[in-house]
């Protein structure tokens, strides 16, 4: 808008409308006389506008009004706009915008627009080095969108194309493991800290290290799970007191017993891992980690302490065997005792640790080794766990992938839960899959972090035997214990007696083996996600089909039909 003045007025009073200052809502001159030129005006400019004046000065937006003019005929009478006149139009286009944004709103939501939603999402990136550099928050736009629609009403059809795509391309091929030099060079400080021997009179991979602080130093002031976490400080606030007191005194030197678990609780989310760690962290020969999922191998050792958050300084291997120091207070206290029954009873005692990401979360992978291998990860998490632990047992918890997706959703989703969202969200993740596997291997989709973090629901989580054919390719079949939560919640006695057996874990009394079998199930639906009920039938058939084929490996892996889950 162009300055003015009064004085500039007086040249243009033909056009221009100036208010009285002791009239001002009232009087109005309006514009006068034929001979006046637009085009030559030097206030008007050629522009068919009538600025409005009050008390000789220009007035701010809400009191400027354009009104078309026109050439044929000069203006017969303008009347002012009260500001009251004014502020009721502006609060009923208000109220008129509201409500059409809820008709919106509540017509997308019961499916009642013709909107086509952005589904289809194109391939990746072939550029490594673009998505070293990029956030974790950007890697949504990876994925373009296309015109394809999928409506929940009436979409089976067009998604069994899409499984069936899916399933074609479908290949279980056995990974090559890395060499132990290779994964020295990758973590070269890991493998400075533990030891290959362990001690062997424990059957917990122990060994001693030497303490070079004083009585004054903290031992745990720089452990990152204490500086980030609230939850935790009350834990090692208690682990300074005593600290002291279970150092190992020899020849001048000061030694703490530093320890690994036995045993590793390591899937999967949502299938029942914290009511077995519940229950088994119960019996008098175990012990568990300070904290019940550290995550420390797939995130922390990176730095991630939640993937939305991008990375922060990586956790080092001290931090991660402090969380263990409880347990090994009370080893060493056995390994050291002179009575032998005291030493056979402590000497039982078996650590374990359950972070229910450690089957299936290698997404760091692409930000920290090197990506030659068609985008499958040239290292995982059981390549390291093996290097120090071959002996290691591991356990694992499935359920019907089917209701963990479902599940899945209703735990970490936060706002706007529904049937209808689930459903929508199953079909997105869907097609993005589909355009990895038109591309790439499976295992490199599987662990592809740029796809799962863009895929609205955890798809990937549920495709057991894909993780379990690569544990497998490192550990021994009978060092992996798979369960089912089906069999455990209508049996948990017969369950635990599987992990007790499995463990090497010694009798119970009857008192003992009721607290632990009879206990509340942990960590069940919650109540306001149990109001929405089951999913949408056509949902269930739609991930029937996708996870269909794995179920059937699955089976064939394990020697058991159960795992089909085609009674569920």
């Amino acid at each position: 808008m162009r300055e003015f003045n009064s004085i500039n007025m007086r040249h243009c009073i033909n056009c221009c409308i100036h208010l009285l200052p002791n009239d001002l809502n009232r009087q109005c001159f309006r514009c006068r006389g034929h001979s006046h030129n637009n085009q030559k005006c030097p206030v008007c400019k050629g522009e068919n506008r009538i600025p409005l004046y009050a008390d000789s000065k220009q007035m701010k937006l809400l009191a400027v009004l354009e009104v078309r003019t026109d050439h044929s005929e000069s203006w017969n009478g303008f009347f002012c706009l009260k500001k009251g006149k004014l502020c009721s139009l502006i609060f009923g286009l208000v109220i008129m915008t509201l409500v059409m944004a809820s008709y919106v709103l509540t017509g997308a939501k019961h499916g009642l627009l013709l909107i086509p939603s952005p589904f289809h999402y194109g391939a990746f990136t072939s550029n490594p080095s673009l998505m070293d550099n990029e956030s974790l928050s950007d890697m949504k736009d990876h994925y373009q969108p296309s015109k394809i629609n999928i409506s929940y009403v009436k979409d089976y059809p067009s998604i069994k194309l899409i499984i069936d795509t899916i399933t074609s391309k479908i290949e279980f091929i056995t990974r090559q493991r890395p060499g132990l030099e290779e994964l020295r060079k990758q973590e070269p400080h890991m493998f400075s800290v533990i030891p290959n021997k362990f001690l062997p009179n424990s059957k917990n991979p122990c060994w001693y290290e030497e303490y070079r602080g004083n009585t004054t130093t903290d031992p745990y002031t720089t452990n990152s799970y204490a500086l980030y976490s609230k939850r935790f400080r009350t834990i090692f606030d208690y682990l300074r007191k005593v600290f002291w007191n279970h150092l190992y005194h020899y020849k001048d030197k000061h030694y703490r017993l530093r320890c690994l678990p036995h045993f590793y609780i390591i899937g999967q989310p949502k299938c029942g891992t914290t009511d077995l760690y519940d229950r088994l962290r119960l019996h008098p020969d175990v012990r568990f980690s300070a904290i019940k999922e550290p995550h420390w191998w797939t995130r922390k050792r990176f730095g991630i302490i939640r993937l939305r958050d991008g990375f922060h300084d990586r956790y080092p291997v001290e931090d991660y065997l402090d969380l263990f120091d409880l347990a090994a207070h009370q080893i060493q206290g056995a390994l050291q005792s002179e009575a032998g029954k005291e030493h056979s009873e402590m000497n039982n005692i078996i650590i374990g640790e359950a972070s229910a990401s450690t089957m299936w979360d290698n997404n760091a992978w692409i930000f920290f080794y090197d990506n030659s291998s068609e985008g499958e990860p040239p290292f995982l998490i059981q390549d390291f766990i093996h290097a120090f632990q071959p002996n290691a047992k591991l356990i694992i918890m499935l359920r019907d992938p089917v209701e963990r997706l479902y599940s899945d959703y209703l735990y970490f989703a936060s706002a706007n839960k529904s049937v209808e969202d689930f459903h929508e969200k199953v079909a997105e993740s869907l097609q993005l899959f589909e355009n990895c596997m038109l591309d790439y291997s499976l295992r490199a989709c599987v662990y592809n972090n740029t796809l799962n973090n863009a895929m609205p629901v955890r798809l990937q989580v549920g495709l057991y035997v894909v993780y379990l054919l690569d544990w497998l390719t490192v550990f021994d079949k009978d060092q992996i214990l798979v369960l089912r939560l089906e069999d455990h919640a209508s049996n948990v006695k017969y369950t635990m007696h599987k992990v007790f057996q499995f463990l090497d874990l010694g009798p119970l009394s009857e008192k003992q083996e009721a607290l632990i079998t009879k206990s509340p199930a942990s960590n069940t639906r919650r109540p306001e996600d149990r109001s929405l009920g089951p999913m949408l039938p056509t949902t269930k058939a739609i991930l029937r089909d996708f996870y269909r084929p794995f179920n059937t490996k699955l089976a064939q892996v394990l020697f058991d039909d159960a795992f089909l889950w085609k009674r569920t």
